[in-house]
């Protein structure tokens, strides 16, 4: 029988192809579309005018136009979505929460418990599965393929807002922010222990030695990729404390990670230590309340909270923000009661 898993992502970044090309000696001049289109593969002109137009192809480290020809030994930059995947996503009748639509976004509110896209022992019941369904009435806009793009991802069990592009220059425009880590999002979380002051944990995220589908913090750049995240107490609760945290990067895992590796993890994250009592007495009246807190909050107290971006077509800073989902609060609650009671 087949053990179903959660693998990990790719990281955001990695969602994005960054080339760098230095042109040849003697290269003729060549306006820049057409020179791109010989040189990248699955890249039609339409794909890297967007590209252009959202300042995600730079020569020697400035934007250009469309227009602008190439030189020789000019230095090209590019920050493009990856093509589609070649897994076919069915359509699904399956509810989602839309915060937001125009005609370039979505804001998705992830429900946890939710897959992100279709991948291994997970090819039915993803939110990418939802928003064909939802979408399939829509104009077929260039590069949407009939479905929106992903331009980040959150976990399964972590809730909370997603962005959705739904045209090829909206995604070009969004990729090049969050590949800048220009993109805000701030994250609300439950840890386990009580954390002193506000900090920021830094290192190189890379897969565990020991087990491949979770991630470890390492001080070697060798073993990983850098990783930020800052991370503000909110609020003290004896045998956890409940925090904001701001990534810097976007790393697989992330907080995740993170947080156990400064011997905080995640409450009732298991695949990072946080689903036992971590912290607290030997009673059973405080064992059993930490089950039922666990039963209340059956997945890792991590929702995605806010996401701030500047829109690919008005040009100005949007803010999104998401309410906590009720387990999260409930869970909260509990936590809250037991130390009111306590005192």
């Amino acid at each position: 029988m087949l053990e179903e898993v959660e693998l990990p992502d790719a990281d955001e970044q990695d969602l994005y192809e960054h080339l760098r090309i230095v042109v040849d000696k003697g290269q003729s001049l060549l306006r820049i579309d057409k020179f791109l289109m010989h040189r990248l593969e699955n890249a039609s002109r339409n794909r890297i005018q967007n590209a252009i137009d959202a300042g995600s192809v730079l020569v020697n480290d400035k934007p250009v136009k469309p227009s602008y020809k190439i030189k020789p030994a000019d230095i090209i930059s590019v920050v493009l979505p990856h093509p589609p995947r070649d897994t076919e996503v069915y359509p699904e009748d399956i509810p989602i929460e839309l915060l937001y639509e125009d005609n370039d976004v979505i804001i998705v509110n992830k429900a946890p418990g939710m897959v992100v896209h279709p991948g291994y022992n997970n090819y039915t019941g993803t939110l990418v599965n939802a928003l064909a369904f939802h979408f399939q009435q829509l104009p077929q806009l260039p590069g949407n393929d009939g479905r929106p793009g992903l331009v980040h991802r959150i976990d399964k069990d972590t809730s909370g807002l997603l962005l959705i592009s739904k045209n090829e220059h909206s995604m070009a425009y969004l990729a090049k922010q969050f590949f800048d880590h220009s993109i805000t999002r701030k994250y609300i979380a439950l840890v386990w222990g009580d954390l002193a002051e506000d900090g920021a944990v830094t290192g190189y995220i890379g897969r565990s030695l020991k087990d491949r589908k979770v991630m470890s913090v390492y001080d070697e750049e060798a073993k990983g990729k850098w990783s930020v995240t800052h991370f503000k107490v909110l609020e003290r609760m004896g045998y956890v404390t409940l925090i904001e945290c701001q990534l810097e990067t976007g790393r697989t895992h992330q907080i995740r990670a993170h947080m156990r590796h400064i011997g905080h993890p995640l409450f009732n994250d298991a695949s990072y230590g946080g689903d036992k009592i971590l912290k607290g007495t030997v009673f059973n009246k405080y064992r059993q309340f930490v089950e039922n807190c666990f039963e209340v909050l059956p997945r890792q107290a991590l929702h995605a909270q806010t996401l701030g971006f500047i829109h690919p077509s008005t040009k100005k800073y949007v803010f999104f923000e998401s309410a906590l989902p009720d387990d999260f609060r409930e869970g909260v609650e509990k936590w809250r009661n037991y130390v009111s009671n306590d005192n």
